[in-house]
Order: C-alpha cells, then sequence, then structure tokens
C-alpha cells in the first residue's frame, strides 16, 4: 500500500495544483466586476437619433470635433485622448434643467479633482450666443476647473451633429435645419469614445450610479492592464 502512495506522489500532487488553479478561475469568473454596455444607435430612443444612423448595432464612436473653450483654446478629440469623460449639452441662458444640470457636474467635479483620468465636456447649443467670453464668465460663477472641464462652442452645424450622429442626445426641431432640444442626458464616454452610459442629469441619485459607473468603467482598464502586464512578464 504506501508503494501504491509513493508511485502516485506525483500525480496527487498535479491534481490538487491543477483543482487550485482551476478552483481560482472559477471563483475569478464568479467575481467579475459589473461590465457597461456599449451603446449602438439603435440601442438609443429613435427621437435622440439622426434617422441615417438608426439602425446601426456596431463600432459606433463619438466622431473627431474640433471646438473653442471658455478661455478660446481648440479643444478636440486628442484633448480627451486615454481619458474617460462626462459630456453633457446646455445652454448659459437656460432657467430650466441646465442649472440643476451644471449644479451635479460641478457634483462631479469635487468628487474626481484628484483623478487625472476622468474628464468633464460640456457643449452648448445654442453656439451662436454662448461665445467663449460668456462661457468664460459662466465658468467663473460656477466654479468650472479649466483643467478638468471644458465648455465649448463652435459651429451650430458640427454641435447639432455632434449631438445627433455621436452623442445621441438631443431631440431635433422638425422643419428648423441644425435647431435641437437638449436633453437632461450625461453620458458616460470611455477611453475608446464609446459611449458607455446615459445618466439623467437632473436626479441626484443618477449622478451616484454615473459616480459608481465610472469606477466600474476603470476597473475594466485595471484588469486588462494586469492581463498586459502578466503576459508580458
Amino acid at each position: 500500500m504506501l508503494h501504491f502512495f509513493k508511485r502516485y506522489k506525483v500525480l496527487a500532487i498535479v491534481m490538487t495544483i491543477l483543482s487550485i488553479i482551476i478552483i481560482t478561475m472559477i471563483y475569478s469568473l464568479l467575481n467579475v466586476p459589473k461590465k457597461l454596455p456599449i451603446y449602438q444607435p439603435e440601442m438609443v430612443d429613435n427621437e435622440l437619433v439622426d434617422s441615417t444612423i438608426q439602425y446601426v448595432k456596431k463600432y459606433h464612436k463619438i466622431a473627431p470635433f474640433k471646438l473653442i473653450n471658455q478661455n478660446g483654446e481648440t479643444i478636440t478629440q486628442e484633448t480627451y485622448k486615454d481619458k474617460i469623460y462626462v459630456a453633457d449639452f446646455f445652454f448659459t441662458t437656460c432657467q430650466t434643467i441646465c442649472p440643476i444640470m451644471t449644479d451635479h457636474m460641478v457634483d462631479i467635479q469635487k468628487e474626481l479633482k484628484e483623478d487625472s483620468d476622468v474628464l468633464l465636456l460640456s457643449h452648448s447649443v445654442i453656439p451662436e450666443y454662448d461665445t467663449p467670453e460668456i462661457l468664460k464668465a459662466y465658468a467663473i460663477k460656477k466654479g468650472v476647473n479649466d483643467s478638468q472641464w471644458n465648455l465649448v462652442t463652435g459651429s451650430k452645424k458640427e454641435i447639432y451633429t455632434l449631438a445627433r450622429k455621436s452623442y445621441l442626445a438631443v431631440k431635433d426641431i422638425p422643419g428648423e435645419e441644425n435647431a435641437m432640444v437638449h436633453t437632461e442626458n450625461f453620458m458616460l464616454i470611455d477611453k475608446k469614445s464609446q459611449i458607455r452610459g446615459y445618466y439623467d442629469g437632473t436626479d441626484p441619485e443618477e449622478i451616484k450610479r454615473l459616480l459608481e459607473e465610472i469606477e466600474f468603467l476603470k476597473s475594466e482598464y485595471e484588469i486588462k492592464k494586469g492581463w498586459v502586464e502578466k503576459l508580458f512578464d
């Protein structure tokens, strides 16, 4: 009997190690952090999406852009390269939902003030009025941190196209060219310029969910980074 155990000792050790590895892998799979969806045009309310892309099912990303911020600086997709960011649409003279949305953006800014991986981007839907000078005065009034949050203006056509064809976030006004009605939507954009979440920017509970899901999104990158490091270790 003793001879039998000695003979199969190595096999027993190997099987034990394999069992530990398999159990660890199963445990890891059962504890995978929440993964956020990648929103495509077909997943979003048709009222918010340009009719030319309403049935697109994959590969949707925020298109390249070139806008001007509150400091007169040019802001492009390169400004947000390799960053997670929260985007919205507003205008400075709005007296309804915009003040609430902006206050909530300020709250997000405060929560993320130590986080250089996450930025904010607010687009004016009345760019012909919201000049850089107007946006600067508004930014100062609201306590905007210029290094983290850009309030941007540009041509009405470009803002409209971004809102309807990229962010899938505003309603158009039938019969009026490049005219839009902004919504309360905040959009969470990942490092690949993909939409990962929509949130009601007027609802404090939705802001809490947004902050939680920013952490989920960051964890996705941490996991990927960890696997890459192990692969090349």
